[in-house]
């Protein structure tokens, strides 16, 4: 039989979060950070919330807001040679300044 390979094939280690975060509520800051059209942000997929969830494959890139639609954003990221649109609820997405501070 041949193996399955669906969206969230391989991401046993890659979507864990830390003893202390896990739940489903993620922390209201990130969902109430406001992203205009230019912004850079960056993919951090929160495994708990599946609405919105771009693939495991842009999870940790960065990318560039260029709109929005309905709730998520259309962020614009590079991989390899190629340029990607994606569709991303802000759950999943990180301010460039917030993710270097807390470092």
């Amino acid at each position: 039989m041949k193996a399955p390979k669906g969206y969230r094939h391989r991401t046993r280690k890659m979507f864990r979060k830390n003893i202390r975060e896990r739940g489903l509520v993620p922390s209201l800051s990130l969902l109430m950070v406001d992203y205009n059209v230019g912004d850079k942000v960056h993919i951090v997929v929160n495994p708990s919330i599946h609405k919105g969830m771009p693939h495991r494959r842009y999870h940790g890139k960065t990318g560039e807001v260029i709109g929005r639609r309905g709730r998520c954003y259309i962020v614009k990221t590079i991989v390899g040679s190629k340029e990607k649109i994606l569709f991303v609820r802000p759950e999943h997405l990180r301010p460039v300044s917030q993710v270097i501070q807390s470092q």
